[in-house]
């Protein structure tokens, strides 16, 4: 993963993804200690191969404070081409994609995951996209849904977005407009009226992922995150260990049966040991 050289002109470089690694944002934490401290060691050039995605995550937080919203998403496409695009696409946004080809496999996943938003194609083939937008809407669910569709008929934009669309994407498209159409309605949604949660010297700030403790900026992977965001959106109540699990499982990797803890573990050692309670045999709460 790591190539060094000396240069006659001692400066560093950070090469982009040329060998298409890819790496979480922790592993950039390691890298980004490890070429200063082999600075100090005399090293004049670390050249660091990493997914340039998650080093531009890390460069826009070390600039601007600010970690990007990670959104879990559930994409119902049955086209191949198209949904693996999608997929590679969002995912290398650092959200979380569940893929699906068809309404029966939609609506399944559906039921028991809390998604922030589905992506939504029309004409599927076991039914229409619409009507079952309309049944997920009938029966309360309020996640968001943008429609990806060939039909570009006014009369088809109209449909959809009465049925409950919040948005609409004639295909083709191009896939940095999805996600900033992803971007833009993820913050719409946001259902926290306090965006700002401050619990003794933490403070965390859940639509920009911006996290404190006692004024120190703490950075946190994306998984990190995930466990976090479901702590903070009900302070104070016990969340299920198999809900903490359902969200890790959504960024691709296997899951271990130890897998909640380490990550539980990992977030007490940044915002202290005794800020999140363990609930035997239940889960967790932050407090």
């Amino acid at each position: 993963m790591l190539k060094g050289a000396a240069t006659a002109d001692g400066k560093m470089y950070i090469a982009p993804n040329q060998t298409r690694i890819r790496a979480n944002v922790e592993c950039i934490e390691k890298l980004h200690s490890l070429f200063w401290l082999g600075a100090g060691a005399g090293c004049h050039l670390l050249v660091i191969f990493v997914d340039q995605a998650l080093l531009d995550r890390r460069l826009n937080y070390e600039l601007t404070g600010t970690e990007e919203k990670t959104v879990r998403i559930l994409l119902v496409e049955d086209d191949r081409m198209i949904g693996g695009a999608v997929r590679d696409h969002v995912a290398a946004a650092n959200h979380a994609v569940d893929w699906v080809q068809n309404l029966a496999d939609a609506d399944a996943a559906a039921r028991p995951v809390d998604y922030g938003l589905i992506l939504l194609d029309l004409q599927l083939p076991d039914g229409s996209g619409v009507e079952f937008l309309r049944r997920l809407r009938e029966r309360g669910l309020k996640t968001p849904v943008i429609i990806l569709t060939a039909r570009d008929q006014i009369s088809d934009r109209i449909d959809g977005l009465n049925a409950g669309a919040d948005d609409y994407l004639v295909k083709p498209f191009n896939l940095d407009e999805l996600e900033a159409r992803i971007m833009a309605v993820a913050r719409r949604y946001d259902a926290n009226p306090h965006p700002v949660i401050r619990i003794s010297d933490i403070e965390i700030n859940r639509p920009l992922h911006q996290l404190s403790v006692a004024g120190e900026p703490i950075i946190l992977t994306s998984r990190e995150w995930a466990v976090l965001d479901l702590l903070t959106a009900r302070p104070g109540a016990i969340v299920p260990k198999d809900r903490i699990e359902e969200a890790l499982y959504a960024f691709g990797s296997e899951i271990e049966s130890n897998t909640v803890e380490v990550y539980v573990s990992r977030l007490r050692k940044k915002i202290g040991k005794d800020r999140i309670r363990t609930a035997r045999g239940i889960g967790y709460t932050l407090g």
